[in-house]
């Protein structure tokens, strides 16, 4: 989002004392932690509503105000360019035709994302969303041809079997709800699709994350229109008793700025941390999502329950653990073959 000269923050953060770069990146992590969990709590409010029921209009509604900041920042970075750094967006009827599909994915992904939160609420959130990893390791096989180590197989067959008891966990308190369930493992296999897609069209936007974002959203906003009507969303919304209510309103606007801002948080977790750390504080901060939504809603849960949160949450550190040290085993050799390549040129006189 609003970033400045960003290789020159490189330099200054390598350049900070121990001290001082620790406390920014406890900053950065709280802040990633804060947006996260909080847009979580806002998407469960706004779709739990008894009076509202039209999931697919709050997902629209939080795309177009993506698409508005994305316009704003833009607008900031051209009267403002030595503090505010945005790339420059615009409507590319062909750029945005070569994203389609990508955005179709997309749609699917916040949209079930969104009805498996709304159905299973906050604290079997993690569980219910927990196998975007199993899908990640089975669509690269399928799409890439990308194999998979043993041991990361065997972090997947944790995660799947804190999934299935978490719910059966909550088939036996009766709180289960299956479409809940179902929702939550389509949101997680087009999450993975999702990441596939996005590697796949990234060359067509310069490399840019918020180009992406910026053509994902508008697509989406439009995409979204013949199914409100379809799924008879804007009857409902039409006969909202609270469409003059400014409250309802802001709570719409600040979950969808804080739609929008996860994506900066993240790079930003990413930027001062690592791709590992920022897997492992996301996994921790889903189980401090957990414990949160326990108390907040006063609910009691089983030893068991608390043991599928711990199975998926573990299983989940162990495969970016695991994947952390196969990705290093592979760098190795290349930083060692780079070296040798570099001695030899040096030695010849390159």
């Amino acid at each position: 989002m609003a970033l400045t000269d960003t290789d020159a923050m490189d330099q200054d953060i390598k350049g900070e004392p121990f001290i001082l770069r620790a406390i920014k990146i406890a900053l950065v992590v709280a802040l990633y932690w804060f947006v996260s969990i909080t847009m979580v709590f806002i998407n469960n409010y706004l779709l739990d509503s008894k009076e509202l029921d039209a999931p697919l209009f709050v997902t629209f509604f939080q795309c177009v105000i993506s698409v508005c900041l994305c316009w704003l920042m833009n607008i900031f970075s051209k009267l403002w360019p030595g503090y505010v750094d945005f790339p420059s967006i615009k409507l590319d009827l062909k750029v945005s035709r070569e994203i389609l599909p990508l955005s179709v994915v997309f749609i699917a992904m916040i949209t079930f994302n969104n009805l498996c939160l709304k159905n299973v609420g906050v604290a079997f959130y993690t569980v219910g969303r927990s196998l975007s990893t199993v899908f990640n390791v089975l669509l690269s096989y399928v799409i890439l041809k990308q194999t998979t180590s043993l041991y990361a197989l065997l972090c997947c067959g944790v995660i799947l079997g804190g999934f299935w008891l978490g719910v059966d966990q909550e088939g036996e308190a009766g709180s289960l709800s299956w479409s809940g369930v179902i929702f939550g493992v389509i949101a997680s296999a087009c999450v993975s699709l999702n990441a596939i897609y996005t590697k796949k069209v990234m060359p067509v936007v310069d490399g840019s994350i918020w180009k992406l974002s910026y053509y994902n959203n508008l697509n989406a906003c439009v995409l979204f229109i013949p199914l409100l009507v379809l799924f008879g969303e804007l009857g409902h919304v039409a006969g909202f008793s609270r469409l003059g209510d400014l409250h309802f309103w802001g709570m719409m606007v600040i979950g969808g700025m804080f739609g929008f801002a996860i994506g900066y948080v993240t790079g930003l977790q990413i930027k001062y941390t690592s791709p590992l750390t920022h897997n492992v504080s996301g996994t921790a901060k889903a189980c401090a999502q957990t414990v949160l939504a326990v108390a907040y809603y006063a609910t009691s849960k089983s030893l068991l329950w608390w043991t599928s949160n711990l199975m998926v949450l573990g299983g989940s550190f162990a495969y970016t653990w695991v994947k952390g040290l196969e990705m290093k085993k592979t760098q190795i050799p290349e930083d060692s073959s780079s070296t040798e390549e570099k001695q030899s040129r040096e030695d010849s006189g390159v």
